[in-house]
């Protein structure tokens, strides 16, 4: 594991867009999950379908389908706790180039954002409820819904605006 303390800079202060914070939100049979990844700078959110559970490899498949629709710029790093979930996450950085970096252990305000979201989440996925009830599309309505919400933090924007700001000034 590569800890927290070796990140980049760039990737505390939130001023170069690409680092993302992920986890995973737990079912009440303690089996079904759905991932979570929010991009530091922006706060938008990409939600992992993980219909067959949330084993290593099973979480390492998700992210990287999901990683490998974002555009390289926003592909910098990506930031989780040491869940068993993360297991494969060698496998992960070899085959995307996206390093991972985990959090010391009891300090989740080192992923502050994504704990953030995943209150917010839970207005959605409750805790106590069986979440692989939830398709694809669900959660991809989701996150767009999280996606649209305006942000005090982001000066009331919203995380959708505020990436395709951002992805403006870097074409």
């Amino acid at each position: 594991m590569v800890m927290i303390s070796e990140r980049p800079a760039e990737a505390a202060d939130r001023a170069v867009p690409g680092h993302w914070e992920g986890d995973l939100l737990i079912g009440t049979d303690l089996t079904s999950a759905v991932g979570t990844l929010v991009e530091r700078t922006t706060r938008y959110v990409v939600l992992l379908h993980l219909p067959d559970g949330r084993a290593a490899h099973l979480v390492e498949q998700a992210m990287r389908q999901a990683i490998s629709a974002l555009p390289a710029q926003l592909t910098r790093t990506i930031t989780w706790d040491q869940g068993k979930e993360m297991a494969n996450h060698a496998e992960f950085t070899l085959a995307t180039g996206i390093p991972v970096y985990f959090c010391d252990p009891h300090k989740p305000w080192q992923r502050g954002s994504n704990e953030n979201t995943n209150g917010l989440l839970r207005q959605y996925l409750p805790k106590g409820t069986n979440l692989s009830v939830h398709s694809a599309d669900d959660l991809a309505g989701i996150a767009q819904s999280l996606n649209n919400r305006a942000r005090k933090t982001l000066a009331y924007m919203t995380p959708s605006e505020k990436l395709a700001e951002l992805l403006a000034h870097t074409t």
